[in-house]
């Protein structure tokens, strides 16, 4: 039986005549993300992806892993290739449920129900898909005497594909979906160690934009260990979007100016601007075109309507959030599914938390805002933590 991987586009077959550019870049991202697999050869036709092993050592459980985690696909499976021909097609079928069967009786199982599902893409071939599924059901049921047909309750789905050639298989295994990483353009995530910025980041990742991240750091009122588990975070995300570059910035010297010079329930908004302006000029950097956040509506005092609008007011380019309609349960499902959540909760602070005030003002005034900032050299301090910016490929 040759082995094969069958992956599904989605949103990309609904492309005009630029289909092709995605096709292209979601095809490249694959080849990135099987790089240490073997060697493969990957096409693409009808809005199907085919990864075609070319050594005998192929890694296919690596490369089912890493695929199922690639923005522009929704589906991948693990399948087997014959020539669209009947006999072929039916002899394949009693080998791959034969293979079905063994699994299960190794578990103690004695009697199955299955279905079969067909698509015929090639319409030259002489039976419609209802016919096909009929018939290799019926050779299927003469073959094995403790199999029997059930087509609302399965124990199993064996699925047929007939192209140019014929695909066979059992198991789907849902990816991300989304747009090819790559295809929208750069942005820079504002990472901190919490659970909400690395979910932001795969969010905006999965719609095809590349990222790099920015990181605020506070030592020593932040330990080691805390920027290690934003390192982490970004690592994490990264192997959704193709990697991070994560800029580390010394935010100290302009947390304590804060803190010494203006007001305290203003410090958020204040800190919160300081961070878009060294962001922003981070970004602008590494060819950048716009900011993203974790921030949600209401959710913390530095995110009422007022706050972000003064947040805002401090950036030039454009400020993605989005989470900024999800409440906290939401969220917290993303993570758990994308693999942050457990980093995201170690017990070791951000430089947010650190410096937090103890009443902030959740409706400041831009006019009041700017005021406080006329009480510290804030370009000062903002340029000397950019020039200190630590560079770490994640």
């Amino acid at each position: 039986m040759e082995k094969v991987i069958l992956a599904r586009i989605g949103e990309i077959a609904l492309k005009g005549l630029n289909r092709s550019v995605f096709e292209q870049r979601l095809a490249r991202n694959m080849r990135a993300a099987l790089s240490d697999c073997g060697a493969c050869h990957i096409r693409w036709s009808q809005s199907r992806y085919y990864v075609e092993p070319e050594t005998e050592n192929f890694d296919f459980e690596t490369a089912l892993e890493r695929l199922s985690g690639v923005f522009g696909l929704v589906s991948v499976s693990p399948a087997y290739a014959t020539r669209s021909e009947y006999s072929d097609i039916s002899t394949l079928a009693k080998e791959v449920v034969r293979n079905i069967l063994d699994g299960g009786s190794k578990a103690g199982k004695t009697e199955f129900t299955f279905k079969i599902e067909t698509k015929r893409g090639l319409k030259t071939f002489p039976m419609t898909s209802p016919e096909i599924s009929s018939e290799i059901g019926g050779d299927l049921v003469e073959t094995f005497e403790n199999l029997h047909v059930d087509v609302n309750h399965p124990d199993f789905i064996l699925y047929i594909e007939v192209r140019e050639a014929a695909y066979l298989y059992s198991e789907i295994i849902e990816a991300p979906g989304g747009m090819p990483t790559g295809t929208n353009g750069k942005a820079c995530l504002l990472i901190s160690g919490g659970i909400d910025s690395p979910v932001a980041g795969y969010m905006i990742a999965k719609r095809g934009v590349s990222l790099c991240a920015v990181h605020f750091y506070s030592y020593p009122y932040t330990s080691e260990r805390a920027k290690d588990k934003v390192v982490e975070l970004a690592r994490i995300v990264g192997r959704y979007s193709g990697g991070i570059k994560l800029l580390v910035v010394p935010f100290t010297e302009v947390q304590l100016a804060i803190d010494s010079n203006c007001r305290e329930e203003l410090s958020t908004v204040l800190m919160r601007r300081s961070m878009m302006r060294i962001a922003e000029r981070a970004a602008r950097k590494n060819g950048c075109s716009a900011l993203v956040t974790g921030e949600s509506v209401g959710q913390v005092a530095s995110q009422t309507m007022q706050a972000l609008y003064c947040t805002d007011n401090a950036a030039d380019m454009p400020v993605f959030r989005p989470l900024i309609g999800m409440d906290k349960m939401e969220v917290v499902a993303v993570a758990r599914r994308i693999g942050t959540f457990e980093t995201s909760i170690l017990p070791y602070e951000d430089c947010c938390t650190v410096f937090t005030p103890k009443h902030p003002k959740t409706r400041p005034s831009l006019n009041e805002v700017l005021e406080e900032e006329k009480k510290a050299d804030f370009a000062g301090l903002e340029d000397t933590a950019f020039r200190g910016i630590e560079v770490i490929h994640c």
